[in-house]
């Protein structure tokens, strides 16, 4: 959810977006007390607790043979999951016709003239690589500030207000404890890519940033507590004047804040990356479903049908599962394969920006 992305949940049509941030709401929930919970508030301490079980269990990092290539079922899950819920946003784009009616040549020629420029030179796919990597860290916050805004919203409080707080406020949450932690580096490999280029400028980035991470990471403290307490006292003052404090909020942004801060700062039990990828994907697949049922349920023909939401629950992860699992035992040394998987991911960064913003940008 990019950080213009208005409401997960909002009406199927652009034109009534604006309609749907002015109605009244009784529900504090986007969808319901159980849903929200199990899809939206709760992944963040459940991926932790997962992490630390795996990281207490040998099994998961049993290897085995597949399609005459030798894995792990903690890469090979890790990466389904990752790659399915990066082409969940299909089913937000192109299945919602109201939507994909607008933006025709950005969902059809843009994908297309993007696969074949990364085909045609090795420079492009790797720099559009190295994006995914960081534009990736950047949605992930983004997607924690749309689902808070949208609470707030739910408690009452006009859309407009704090707005600015909140997105910097999850940024800081989300890249902070990257900038300043000990997963900066694991982050940064992906600039070893430009070996096979001959390149030494970009080769020299790592290592240049690892001399001044220190310098970096007094940076994001310092900057980090000066911003919190700003952001405190600024809440107070919207307070003073009215506004709602959403407990769901709260609790959304404090417990996410906590797992980034031990998983990516820390990385206490080494398992920062599926910890922080795996609630993300959930939280993000659960939204998908959650707004785009009617559509999803239409585009596999099963309008009217008896049990065709179910039917379409299951074809909708069936497919995205599929395309996750091609992508984990096909070589990713094939630079078609390569340029498919990054396109998705790209689109999956892009199409969210876009798809639900509007014109006053609300959340």
């Amino acid at each position: 959810m990019a950080p213009h992305e208005i409401g997960a949940l909002a009406p199927d049509s652009l034109e009534e977006l604006d309609a749907y941030w002015q109605k009244p709401t009784q529900s504090r929930y986007i969808v319901s007390r159980r849903y929200d919970w199990v899809w939206f508030l709760l992944p963040p301490l459940l991926a932790l607790l997962l992490g630390v079980l795996v990281s207490n269990s040998s099994r998961p990092y049993q290897r085995f043979q597949l399609w005459g290539d030798e894995v792990s079922w903690h890469k090979l899950l890790l990466g389904i999951l990752i790659h399915a819920h990066l082409l969940a946003v299909v089913f937000r784009s192109h299945a919602n016709t109201s939507v994909f009616e607008k933006f025709p040549l950005r969902f059809v020629l843009v994908p297309a003239a993007l696969c074949a420029a990364m085909n045609l030179s090795l420079w492009i796919m790797v720099s559009c690589s190295v994006l995914a990597t960081f534009w990736d860290v950047y949605h992930s916050g983004a997607q924690t500030f749309g689902f808070a805004r949208i609470y707030d919203h739910k408690a009452g409080n006009d859309p407009r207000v704090g707005r600015s707080l909140d997105f910097w406020l999850n940024q800081l949450l989300y890249a902070g404890p990257i900038l300043a932690g000990v997963t900066l580096m694991a982050h940064l490999q992906t600039f070893q890519e430009f070996e096979d280029l001959g390149d030494v400028f970009f080769l020299y980035v790592p290592s240049f940033v690892q001399s001044k991470q220190s310098y970096l990471a007094w940076a994001v403290v310092g900057g980090g507590t000066l911003f919190l307490a700003y952001y405190v006292l600024a809440y107070a003052r919207l307070v003073a004047q009215g506004y709602r404090i959403s407990p769901l909020k709260v609790f959304l942004v404090a417990s996410t804040a906590a797992v980034s801060l031990y998983s990516w700062g820390f990385n206490t039990w080494g398992e920062a990356f599926l910890i922080m990828n795996v609630f993300h994907a959930v939280q993000y697949l659960g939204l998908v479903w959650a707004h785009e049922h009617k559509s999803i349920v239409a585009a596999f023909r099963l309008t009217g049908r008896k049990h065709g939401k179910p039917l379409a629950l299951c074809l909708f992860l069936g497919v995205v599962t599929l395309y996750g699992y091609f992508v984990q035992v096909t070589s990713s040394e094939v630079r078609v394969i390569w340029s498919i998987t990054t396109t998705v991911a790209l689109m999956h960064f892009w199409y969210d920006g876009f798809i639900w913003s509007v014109r006053k940008g609300e959340i």
